[in-house]
């Protein structure tokens, strides 16, 4: 998330929620619809009136929505409110606890709740719940209580949350470290051609879609971060593949961006081209097959099933594995039956 600054000291004072420098390949293109690929849950209208109001502004100068954007632009966007991070509300929304103790709390996270707030997530989400539940929770670097890693919106599965500054430091070294376990269960598009293998990647923004994020190789890699993913295939139904991925680094959907990469987008995975047929025919029936397993799981194909760090106090080794769910456990059943009467 970019920075947050009040701008000004009068009764009117704006505060920034958003900045962004325009990369050196972008064409010109409104603002308004330029915004789109960068804030996430935003609408063009929004925006139009954001910046009728003075609150886009281009190199410190406010412009309208139709302004061309050009490379090397610096772009903030501003409201005449503080974020909503910053306005955290306790909210009594029931968490399902798999562990806790005087210093840790291990937390299965249901799909469709957020993590901590955003634009157009302004409550509901996992920081809300832990602020009710839980007082004084230390703050990671980036000023959310309790939190020492994250995952997506439409994940579900295993998080770990600090509940003191020994267990937050602790907890950020072991993952920063790469000693931490982190394994995940993902429905894929094809039948990946090797049992197992590492994707190496570096990831970082996508050039053009903001709201993703993408492989940079070759002279591009300074664009992304060093991303290390190891696979392996546990079930194969055909046109989509089961598959275990346990993450050596943690970057903003790696597992996501690094399967696309080798040619498997997740199954279901909007964001990324996943909910279409990738794999298969046209046929109208196996269209209609396809359609009702994205019915069953409305979401990405991704399960955050194991986690496993050394207790920042007692040292001991904690590992947590949590059933995959039943939205996803019903759509890979589908398969599996499909796949079985496909070899019949």
């Amino acid at each position: 998330m970019p920075k947050t600054t009040n701008l000004s000291e009068d009764a009117s004072e704006r505060y920034e929620h958003y900045a962004f420098k325009v990369g050196q390949g972008q064409t010109p293109m409104r603002i308004d619809k330029y915004l789109l690929n960068y804030i996430e849950n935003i609408t063009r209208s929004k925006i139009q009136n954001a910046a009728k109001e003075g609150g886009v502004l281009v190199n410190d100068v406010a412009v309208k929505p139709n302004y061309k954007v050009k490379p090397g632009d610096r772009i903030s966007v501003t409201f005449e409110h503080p974020t909503y991070e910053q306005l955290l509300v306790p909210e009594e929304i029931p968490l399902d606890i798999v562990y806790e103790d005087d210093d840790v709390l291990v937390i299965n996270k249901p799909a469709g709740m957020v993590v901590h707030p955003g634009h157009g997530n302004y409550s509901g989400t996992l920081i809300n719940a832990l602020i009710y539940h839980f007082e004084n929770l230390p703050k990671n670097s980036s000023d959310r209580p309790g939190l020492v890693h994250r995952i997506d919106k439409d994940t579900t599965g295993l998080l770990v949350v600090a509940k003191t500054e020994v267990a937050m430091n602790h907890l950020s070294n072991q993952f920063a470290e790469k000693t931490s376990e982190r394994e995940y269960v993902a429905l894929v598009w094809g039948n990946v051609e090797h049992d197992e293998g590492t994707i190496e990647g570096h990831i970082g923004r996508h050039p053009k879609n903001r709201l993703q994020n993408t492989v940079y190789e070759g002279e591009e890699i300074d664009k992304g971060k060093a991303a290390i993913t190891h696979y392996k295939v546990l079930e194969r139904f055909g046109y989509v593949t089961l598959v275990s991925c346990k993450l050596e680094t943690g970057r903003t959907h790696q597992i996501r961006v690094h399967m696309k990469h080798i040619g498997h987008t997740l199954f279901n995975d909007e964001r990324y081209g996943g909910n279409t047929i990738l794999k298969g025919t046209t046929f109208t029936k196996y269209k209609q097959f396809v359609e009702n397993c994205f019915k069953i799981l409305p979401r990405q194909a991704l399960h955050a099933r194991t986690l496993g760090f050394e207790h920042p106090t007692s040292g001991k080794y904690l590992r947590f594995e949590v059933d995959i769910p039943d939205d996803m456990a019903q759509c890979i059943d589908k398969w599996r039956n499909y796949a079985k009467h496909q070899d019949n």
